[in-house]
């Protein structure tokens, strides 16, 4: 789940537009301004496959049509939306240029301006490893299920004797205690709790599942089982890779995702203990209902869509929201393509934190791996907004 973004202006232009929740905004205007722009003004704004975008943008109208429980609740969606969202169902397989109209039609782009800086974005896949039900000498780390005593603070919300900024919290006989971190999970802090879902051959593979959230694991049988997200212990994330950078193990320009789990493999001690130092741990299960061919689910609660799903702060964001993208998409170290996309929030991660931070879904296994270890880049984002009359 993930990394990347840009940010936005609110109470100069509310009478434009159809603003979040108060507290939403609050926090948005104080990280970042919006600028009302054109179409015009977007790069290459006419040469995208607006009906590719489309698409992945009918699945958030479908949710919130039903009125779909997300899996990782993020702001309200704004009314201006749910109306759009009505409009959307009902085209049938609108072409390129009708597609484009129709975003024309109904949004407002804005530029996201953040305070601090630029906008970033990274990218994230859905991994594919090999696994077993069974433990043997082989395959032995488990990828755990959730526990019963974990409880997820919805946004916004508090419990007694909880930090604030913890995001989850322990059920206990004596009323609520912060969840345990990943060193005493992998302790033995849960107990009969610790219910494995699936083993894996090395801890590093499942690290990587625990920051991308999802994954295929090859059984031995030769089946396919997917995982997905399940809940989290409340507590922060740290990039293992910030802190490889930072001790000179890698240096920032030459990090790969293959550098990255074959140090971790090379030094199973180091390891260990740099990612016990991400306190964050995620919990899953199985998804069994989901096909092949359909791409992992997202924090909105349903499957993400490669090259168009895009991972975004649920704190300042709602899901089904659309992005115009105007950055550099690397093909290689050295080599890389202009990217010029309209997105779709659809998913959100505990590393994806700013108004002008995203994470570009890249797909499923080895190549979209690669692809998404390489995107680490300054981008422009601009947020396409409900008009306030539909």
């Amino acid at each position: 789940m993930r990394h990347a973004g840009r940010a936005f202006l609110a109470s100069l232009l509310a009478w434009v537009l159809i603003m979040p929740g108060a507290e939403a905004a609050s926090r948005l205007t104080a990280q970042a301004r919006l600028e009302a722009l054109s179409f015009e003004d977007l790069d290459a704004w006419a040469e995208d496959d607006h009906a590719a975008a489309f698409k992945a943008f009918l699945r958030s109208c479908r949710a919130l049509d039903a009125s779909a429980a997300s899996l990782r609740p993020a702001q309200e969606p704004e009314r201006g939306l749910a109306a759009i969202c009505r409009a959307a169902l009902k085209e049938q397989n609108p072409s390129r240029s009708e597609a484009r109209r129709f975003f024309e039609t109904h949004f407002q782009p804005f530029a996201v301006a953040p305070h601090s800086g630029q906008g970033f974005l990274t990218g994230y896949y859905e991994p594919e490893f090999q696994g077993s039900r069974i433990p043997d000498s082989r395959y032995r780390i488990p990828l755990l299920g959730r526990p019963d005593d974990l409880v997820t603070i919805p946004q916004g919300e508090t419990l007694p004797g909880i930090d604030k900024a913890l995001q989850a919290a322990r059920r206990t006989d004596r009323g609520y205690e912060p969840y345990p971190d990943r060193a005493a999970i992998e302790d033995g802090a849960l107990g009969p709790l610790a219910r494995p879902v699936v083993y894996l051959r090395d801890p590093g593979e499942a690290f990587i599942i625990h920051v991308q959230g999802s994954s295929r694991i090859r059984l031995t049988d030769g089946s396919v089982m997917r995982v997905a997200y399940a809940g989290r212990n409340g507590r922060p994330y740290t990039s293992i890779g910030r802190l490889l950078v930072q001790q000179g193990e890698m240096d920032l320009e030459s990090m790969t995702l293959a550098k990255l789990m074959g140090w971790l493999k090379d030094h199973p001690g180091p390891a260990r203990d740099l990612m016990r130092r991400n306190q964050s741990y995620i919990f899953f299960r199985e998804a069994d209902e989901l096909a092949p061919g359909d791409g992992p689910i997202g924090g909105a609660g349903f499957p993400l869509v490669p090259g168009r799903s895009l991972a975004v702060d649920r704190q300042l964001w709602a899901y089904g929201l659309p992005f115009w993208l105007e950055g550099e998409l690397p093909l290689t170290l050295e080599k890389s393509e202009p990217l010029r996309r309209l997105m779709i929030a659809q998913d959100t991660g505990s590393a994806i934190v700013g108004p002008a931070r995203g994470d570009f879904f890249f797909g499923s296994g080895e190549e979209a791996g690669i692809r998404a270890g390489l995107l680490r880049h300054p981008t422009r984002f601009v947020v396409l907004k409900p008009k306030t009359r539909q």
